[in-house]
């Protein structure tokens, strides 16, 4: 590290559980945000901030007025442009020494494996149960440790799901694809602090994993209602029948 980046990252360094092995942890890494909208949002501008020094970020929509309620990555001067474009110029004026990846169309099975072997971490932020199998899939096979978040309306829900140990549980392991009805914010509404308190948690365990320092949230769901300020953690046992992880 140069003395520019002592100085960026200092409030970081000084802390004891996390230190220079921490920061340099950071720098080294590469996570992979997928989703680039209220939770993708809040996950890319605090990994950028501290300082993760690869970034690919996958989304295939571009910038509504609708979004900017709580998309915060994004501007209005962003609107009708690809979000993984957006998001990459409002990075870059956050930190500019970091590498951004932009893939700005749905990865097929191959092109998603290629991207998540490549990562150190993937974050997904995606909103529907389609995506989330599939990187699910995807982080097992490869072994990647994965955070995944969800919100709507003033719920929310985070949990990582590590499969370097093969005793941990999957996504999978907690839902099953038969049955399962998305819900999505367009129908059923979101507040917009909501995905940012997401988000941000998201971006804690990101940077917990990479770092490799305190307790992740593997095998557990931590879960909030924010209409009454309550939290709570489920454990998670992994299902001795999933078809993903097993």
């Amino acid at each position: 590290m140069n003395d520019e980046q002592l100085l960026r990252y200092s409030r970081q360094i000084l802390l004891p559980q996390f230190g220079i092995e921490g920061q340099q942890a950071l720098l080294d890494a590469h996570a992979l945000i997928i989703g680039l909208g209220g939770l993708g949002s809040p996950v890319a501008m605090y990994l950028a901030a501290a300082g993760v020094g690869e970034l690919t970020l996958i989304d295939h929509d571009q910038v509504e007025l609708s979004n900017l309620q709580r998309q915060i990555i994004h501007r209005s001067d962003n609107i009708d442009q690809d979000k993984v474009e957006s998001a990459r110029q409002n990075l870059l004026k956050l930190n500019s020494e970091i590498k951004i990846n932009c893939i700005n169309h749905k990865l097929n099975s191959t092109e998603l494996d290629v991207a998540v072997q490549q990562a150190t971490v993937v974050i997904d932020a995606t909103d529907n149960f389609d995506s989330r199998f599939a990187i699910n899939k995807s982080c097992v096979k490869n072994k990647t440790p994965l955070v995944s978040g969800a919100a709507i309306r003033m719920e929310g829900q985070v949990s990582v799901f590590d499969l370097r140990n093969q005793n941990n549980p999957c996504y999978r392991c907690l839902y099953d694809e038969q049955g399962n009805l998305d819900e999505s914010c367009s129908e059923n509404g979101v507040m917009s602090p909501m995905v940012g308190i997401i988000g941000s948690i998201q971006a804690m365990e990101a940077i917990k994993l990479i770092a490799n320092f305190g307790e992740p949230l593997t095998g557990k769901l931590l879960i909030t209602d924010s209409l009454y300020q309550e939290w709570r953690v489920m454990k998670l046992n992994k299902d001795p029948d999933c078809p993903v992880c097993n």
